[in-house]
């Protein structure tokens, strides 16, 4: 029975405008994407679409349409129909990832099981979450800081001319856990003034210090053993994960980048086989888009999964972050509901 798709763009606002090293907004527009089987289930996906990789809620509308007439008639058929997609549209990740999510939380409310428990996973094992604090004034950063009061581990976006006030600011405030992500907003020579600078301050490792291709230099800052260098624009795909060996200690693995569960799994298993840190992040995402990431996170070391709660509007419960440890539902397929006062709005 063919499959009938349904998307929807929501408009999400952010308690504050998110700001990291190449820009911010107070707005992002995501798209909900529900597929029909005829017998009365639905399974929901979220695209979360970056510009930076090329795509917007409007891309990703466009990217459905021209997948549409290659929906599976089994939902269970995943490997071979994330594999069409992938053949048909071979960036869109993110318009990708939500066909994925969805197939994927259909096939789970078929068997009446969580997705976390067809992979056989335990949901205890998920590690604690961060919560990034975006750039900002030194006042609302320290506002920040208090707000994020029941996360255990704070990241904190740098790249930009103000790096060791911001490093300051939010150590006086905090005494917890710090990652840092630069979002390749530096130079080898400004990354290698700053490492130590980092370690300093009690950061744990920093993602993606350098531009995406500069392999090179990643690996020179990797060589001084400062800090664990984790690669997340440096790595899309699986098969980007060789390459990256020897060159940083670990990779970020996000949906809108990989395209889909399964492409998420082969990461972490490619990643496990070269020895490196394997940690999951998010774009600004409802908690559909973040709860499809959390399923997989009993398999990594380390979560950036706040996207949802960086939201003032998010429309759906799914995956929580109580005290910072990620709790999944155990609902069937994703277990993602609307909430009751968001069931009006389109």
């Amino acid at each position: 029975m063919a499959l009938n798709l349904a998307a929807d763009v929501l408009t999400l606002k952010t308690k504050h405008p998110f700001v990291i090293a190449r820009g911010g907004d107070d707005e992002t527009r995501v798209v909900w994407v529900r597929l029909s089987d005829g017998d009365g289930l639905e399974g929901w996906g979220e695209a979360d679409p970056s510009r930076y990789y090329g795509e917007t809620a409007d891309t990703v509308l466009a990217t459905l349409k021209r997948l549409e007439p290659h929906l599976p008639t089994d939902p269970f058929d995943l490997d071979a129909s994330e594999a069409k997609f992938a053949q048909v549209v071979p960036k869109n990740g993110a318009a990708r990832a939500a066909l994925s999510a969805a197939l994927h939380d259909l096939v789970g409310k078929r068997l009446d099981q969580p997705v976390w428990r067809l992979w056989g996973l335990d949901p205890a094992r998920a590690p604690r979450s961060s919560f990034t604090i975006g750039l900002d004034t030194a006042e609302k950063m320290r506002q920040k800081v208090l707000e994020a009061s029941s996360y255990p581990i704070l990241k904190i976006k740098l790249g930009t001319e103000r790096d060791e006030a911001i490093l300051r600011t939010v150590r006086d405030a905090t005494d917890k856990p710090l990652r840092v992500d630069a979002n390749a907003g530096w130079t080898r020579e400004r990354a290698l003034q700053m490492l130590p600078v980092l370690k300093e301050y009690g950061v744990e490792f920093v993602e993606q210090p350098l531009r995406p291709d500069d392999l090179e230099g990643l690996a020179a800052l990797r060589r001084c053993g400062i800090l664990p260098i984790v690669g997340d624009e440096s790595c899309l795909v699986a098969a980007d994960i060789p390459r990256l060996s020897g060159i940083v200690d670990g990779i970020n693995i996000k949906l809108a980048k990989c395209g889909s569960l399964r492409e998420a799994l082969r990461m972490i298993a490619t990643a496990r086989a070269h020895g490196m840190l394997v940690m999951v992040g998010c774009m600004i995402e409802t908690s559909l888009g973040i709860t499809a990431a959390a399923h997989f996170t009993p398999l990594v070391d380390a979560a950036d999964l706040d996207g949802a709660a960086l939201t003032a509007n998010d429309p759906f419960t799914g995956a929580t972050i109580a005290g910072g440890q990620i709790r999944l539902p155990t609902g069937p397929g994703l277990g993602v509901r609307r909430r009751s006062d968001h069931a009006g709005n389109g």
